[in-house]
């Protein structure tokens, strides 16, 4: 196997990727501490470890972004990439996994994890990362091997193939059978696993997994098929040749153990990464990259640090890097790399060059973002990935607490989105609030702490306005005047209006009908913008839709009458009229389609009834075995927290999307507790 020849792949990057508290920055404490790169491992529930070091993460004692650290194994580079396990900070693992070499899946035997699971395993799948399975918290295990890869065999759409099986002492595990190097290990806690004799019922064990990991890897070997069926035993160097090339090609996943809070099965893990995981060149032809002579590199995080500026941390996957140099982006901008350093959590080491294979942090490109690929050629290159940011599902409306950090806010936002492109801000036109968007609950209240802590500005914040309005089922005709006399001109204007519905979805319609110039032509522009005003807010207190107005008639004063004068009249008229038009108060329906776990979407039904939602039908989610899909109606104000209890419901996996239908009638108790609440909130 050579171990101890250098790896001739260069510096390799690798995520660590899995459900929400499996354990991956525990691991990357393992990983660091075992490679020599810190002391001793720290721990996240004593806020002593290197990764998850913001105060958000600090905090909330979880992972609200991803986290880089490089150590060096057997003479060899790696970058670790620590990406949250949370479904609401995903964007920061999907914008990272397309340029990394291979990715370790951190999970553990519990079967409510995994939905969790197939989604990240679905997301590695899609890009084609080679990815080991990590089974953490092994020493906590409750049911036999086999059982557990049984149960997450369902989350991966690629055999899972057993590496190591378990040593049993009594119900204890005390250390595991290497399958591909037949030796058993005992593990040592915080100290290198030792070799022992494969003896007994554990030898027995060790030649019926071996056999099975085999017979998985000779369906995709016919030489080493024919060995098993002749009872050849197969060279061990043929064996992890397979285990390489078909991890390489996504053809197995393969499982490793161990307990990262221990310590244990990380150098097995590090080994495995070193051997069979591909190296840069692959991921750049996977990737679609040709062989360029100039540096070409990728930006999966922007960060902006509080008195560092702005830093790209970047993946180059091709050439020789300078610091200084100038660079194109697939987007058109370009930018002058002010800064190298190999990123290491909060200690970041400077640097004058970096190589193809480097992770880095590149300073001052301004008007580089996330998802951008880099070239030092002349010509802006193909961009390499394009990852979108999920749709949001939960919005806050925010304001500057102090009125004279309202442009601050608007700066700050604007960095917020370059280092999340998941949060969206939107201005509603109607309350001059600033709606920010995000992935859930804990999602939005990180952006709210980076905002007060990191950019320094406090903000209010409050569930978004609902977009309610108003129409009417009566026609009516309604004089609207409008005299003042308040010496020299007064002011003059006479209208009659016919005010009347228009089906729903008509908007609004103006229209003139007078004869004989009773209102002359240059006023009939300035009453239909009268009726407009009129229109903003109706008796109710809510903008007035699917109208249809006619002027009739009027009359006015050859000197007092203005454009004014009649755009007051007209305000006046329909003002009044309304009232007596029968007012409805409207909310906005809106189509949602929720995608579940099969066995939450009894819950989901319930909860989708119980938000005044109308179920439309549901059916398996197409390419998910184990999923559903339900379609219902809903009004807007029933959807504010449907994530939080969806979440709740499914094991935080579930989400939906919405798209606006339509605006239906509200009545009765219903729009009275609406209009008197809007009337208070006023």
């Amino acid at each position: 196997m050579g171990q101890d020849v250098r790896s001739p792949r260069g510096p390799r990057c690798i995520a660590l990727v899995g459900p929400f508290q499996s354990g991956k920055t525990t691991l990357l404490e393992a990983i660091l501490a075992r490679t020599g790169a810190i002391p001793r491992a720290g721990s996240v529930d004593a806020g002593t470890s290197t990764g998850d070091a913001s105060p958000e993460a600090r905090r909330h004692k979880m992972g609200v972004g991803l986290t880089a650290a490089t150590t060096s194994f057997m003479g060899d580079s790696y970058t670790f990439i620590d990406c949250p396990g949370s479904v609401e900070f995903a964007h920061d693992m999907r914008a990272a996994i397309p340029a990394v070499d291979a990715a370790v899946v951190v999970c553990e035997a519990d079967e409510r994890k995994l939905p969790q699971l197939q989604l990240i395993l679905r997301e590695l799948e899609d890009l084609g990362v080679p990815r080991f399975l990590f089974l953490n918290k092994i020493d906590r295990a409750n049911k036999r091997i086999r059982e557990t890869l049984a149960t997450l065999q369902p989350a991966s759409r690629i055999p899972l193939v057993l590496r190591q099986i378990p040593i049993w002492n009594g119900d204890l595990i005390a250390g595991f059978v290497d399958l591909a190097l037949e030796r058993a290990f005992v593990y040592r806690e915080h100290k290198a696993s030792e070799v022992v004799a494969l003896e007994g019922g554990d030898l027995d064990r060790e030649k019926e997994a071996r056999f099975s990991m085999l017979e998985k890897l000779a369906d995709h070997d016919d030489a080493l098929m024919e060995q098993l069926l002749e009872d050849i035993p197969p060279p061990r160097d043929a064996v992890f040749d397979d285990l390489a090339r078909e991890l390489r090609e996504g053809l197995i996943c393969p499982v490793l153990l161990g307990s990262a809070t221990r310590e244990n099965g990380v150098l097995r893990l590090m080994k495995a990464l070193r051997h069979e995981s591909p190296g840069v060149t692959e991921t750049a032809k996977r990737l679609g990259a040709s062989s360029p002579k100039d540096a070409l590199a990728y930006v999966f995080k922007t960060v902006h640090l509080q008195h560092g500026g702005k830093l790209s941390l970047t993946r180059l996957l091709a050439g020789h890097l300078d610091d200084g140099a100038t660079l194109q982006s697939s987007s058109g901008e370009a930018g002058r790399a002010s800064g190298i350093s190999s990123p290491n959590c909060a200690h970041d080491t400077k640097r004058a060059s970096a190589e193809a294979g480097d992770t880095v942090a590149l300073g001052k490109l301004d008007a580089i973002k996330t998802g951008d690929t880099l070239s030092s050629g002349k010509i802006a290159p193909a961009a390499l990935a394009s990852v979108e940011p999920l749709p949001p599902v939960l919005a806050i409306a925010i304001s500057a607490a102090d009125r004279k950090d309202d442009v601050k806010l608007g700066q700050a936002l604007l960095r917020l989105n370059e280092e999340d492109p998941s949060l969206t801000m939107v201005q509603n036109p109607q309350t001059h609030d600033i709606v920010l968007w995000g992935q859930g609950e804990m999602h939005l209240r990180v952006a709210l702490e980076r905002l007060r802590e990191r950019f320094g500005v406090n903000v209010k914040s409050q569930p978004p306005t609902i977009g309610y309005q108003e129409t009417i089922r009566k026609s009516i005709t309604q004089r609207g005047r409008h005299k003042k006399q308040s010496g020299g001109h007064g002011q003059f204007g006479d209208v009659v209006l016919e005010v009347k519905p228009m089906p729903r979805g008509g908007g609004f319609e103006f229209q003139e009908k007078v004869v004989g110039g009773a209102v002359p032509r240059n006023y009939i522009g300035a009453v239909e913008e009268g009726v407009v005003d009129g229109l903003l807010r109706g008796p109710l207190g809510f903008p007035v839709i699917d109208v249809h107005v006619t002027l009739t008639d009027g009359s006015y004063h050859s000197v007092d009458s203005s454009d004014l004068a009649f755009r007051t009249a007209a305000r006046i008229g329909v003002s009044e009229a309304l009232p007596q038009c029968q007012p409805v108060l409207l909310e906005p329906i809106h189509v949602v389609e929720i995608v579940c776990p099969t066995d939450a979407t009894a819950k989901i039904n319930a909860i989708l009834s119980g938000r005044r939602g109308q179920i439309l039908g549901f059916d398996t989610r197409e390419g998910w075995p184990g999923w559903d899909r339900v379609r219902a109606m809903m009004p807007e104000a029933e959807i504010g927290e449907l994530i939080v209890e969806l979440r709740s419901a499914t094991a935080g996996a579930g989400s939906f999307t919405r798209q606006f239908d339509r605006m239906a009638e509200v009545t009765g108790r219903a729009a009275d507790q609406i209009i008197a609440a809007h009337r208070v909130a006023a």
